[in-house]
């Protein structure tokens, strides 16, 4: 157990890049597993999460260098089944991409999941493949849940899925279908939430040449058979879902601060900060390569907020309510009920702790600001943006807050603390290297 130390910081400044993007990392070393040749990825995010992928795709065959700031990806053709369990820790990408493509191969695979992975639904994918022709359950082994899916390829064909759970889901489905035995039409049975990671998952797909049709409302897509990955070479970008914990600590502390490595143009819904905060008061401008966000000393404005397509920018504005003045209210947010803990109960129970006059139902927060904040000793739950959030909170709120469990950033985003301290924050301890 990691425990980390923050204290209240009156103003911040400087520059820091953010990091790379995980959601870009994991689908380019994904796709370019599946490719015919070799592909290049450079300034992948290094994390917990995205090594759980690499362990995944190597385990069925791709091989991968390791050379500083870029991964050289020699594509796994064809696909082997995983001669070991395949560890995807944590990860719920991982699971969900890699699961649809261990059908591919002739013989079986087995998956072990992380404790809190386990928690987390994937039997709506697994009723998918077995619409198309395969067989994936769930196992325990020597005490770890585990599921098992049987080889022998995806016949392909007509099936439906639920897209308000995990739009990973769909992307799973995206990656291996391209090589089914006859096309695949997928429908959607409920609204799709979170489609830009969809949009995303099919531009990557695009720069390997596999051609995929999703309707305008995103309720079907035809993915044609007997498609061939192409090599290709990536950049990843900056990630706006991990900047929008330095945003929020630059609004909190009315300070002026520039974060680096974010480009504006890419297929990131979690840009959609910059607009909660522009509605909050916040002024921030955009450049090619890098935002600055410029405090201008007034109190927060109070949002309402429908989070349905960015559910991950939830912590870090559940913060930003707690310090602006009126109701806010961030609904539609069931799905947080179903991360790395249940996000929704965490950030209650912790903003509470410190103070903040909120409130939870089903699927929403209610905040009454601002909240006078104070010092607790928080209870990470094992994820990764409940300690951000909380490590941000603690930037406004008196004494000093310890977070427990504060290691579990490396999932994400590994050097927060040490960027935290870059831009003059009081932080004790939180040195991880990745």
């Amino acid at each position: 157990m990691t425990e980390v130390l923050v204290r209240k910081t009156e103003r911040i400044a400087g520059e820091v890049c953010a990091p790379s993007s995980k959601a870009y990392t994991q689908r380019m070393l994904v796709a370019s597993a599946l490719a015919y040749g070799t592909s290049k990825i450079s300034v992948p995010l290094v994390s917990e999460d995205t090594e759980a992928t690499l362990r995944a795709v190597k385990t069925l065959g791709a091989k991968i260098d390791v050379d500083g700031d870029c991964w050289t990806v020699e594509g796994a053709q064809p696909l082997r089944a995983a001669q070991t369990p395949i560890d995807c820790g944590d990860s719920g990408a991982t699971l969900r991409f890699t699961i649809p493509l261990a059908a591919l191969p002739p013989d079986s695979s087995v998956f072990l999941l992380g404790k809190s992975l386990e928690r987390r639904p994937i039997a709506p994918l697994l009723q998918t493949l077995k619409q198309l022709g395969v067989e994936a359950y769930h196992r325990r082994l020597e005490g770890r849940a585990s599921i098992i899916v049987e080889g022998g390829g995806i016949a392909g064909g007509k099936a439906t899925i639920r897209g308000d759970v995990s739009s990973q889901y769909i992307s799973g489905l995206m990656f291996a279908c391209p090589m089914a035995r006859a096309d695949t039409e997928i429908s959607l049975n409920t609204h799709l939430e979170s489609k830009i990671y969809v949009k995303m998952t099919q531009s990557v797909l695009t720069d390997h040449c596999i051609n995929i049709y999703i309707s305008e409302d995103s309720d079907y897509l035809h993915i044609p058979s007997e498609q061939i990955y192409k090599p290709s070479s990536h950049r990843v970008p900056g990630d706006f879902s991990s900047a929008a914990f330095l945003f929020a600590a630059a609004a909190i502390t009315n300070s002026d601060v520039c974060i680096k490595n974010l480009e504006y143009e890419t297929l990131q819904g979690d840009k959609a900060i910059l607009e909660v905060l522009k509605r909050m008061g916040v002024h921030s401008k955009i450049y090619p390569n890098q935002v600055e966000i410029k405090g201008n000393g007034d109190l927060l404005e109070a949002v309402d907020l429908d989070v349905r397509d960015i559910p991950d920018l939830v912590p870090a504005c559940a913060v930003l309510a707690c310090y602006a003045k009126g109701t806010s209210k961030i609904h539609d947010a069931h799905r947080l009920r179903y991360k790395e803990s249940d996000r929704l109960l965490s950030l209650y129970l912790e903003l509470k702790k410190m103070g903040a006059q909120i409130a939870i139902d089903e699927s929403s927060l209610t905040i009454e600001g601002p909240c006078p904040l104070h010092s607790a000793v928080i209870n990470s739950h094992n994820d990764h943006r409940i300690t951000m959030a909380c490590a941000i909170a603690a930037l406004g709120a008196s004494g000093e807050t310890r977070i427990q469990d504060a290691e579990c950033v490396r999932k994400s985003y590994p050097k927060f603390f040490d960027d935290l301290r870059a831009l003059g924050v009081d932080v004790i301890g939180g040195e991880f290297d990745r």
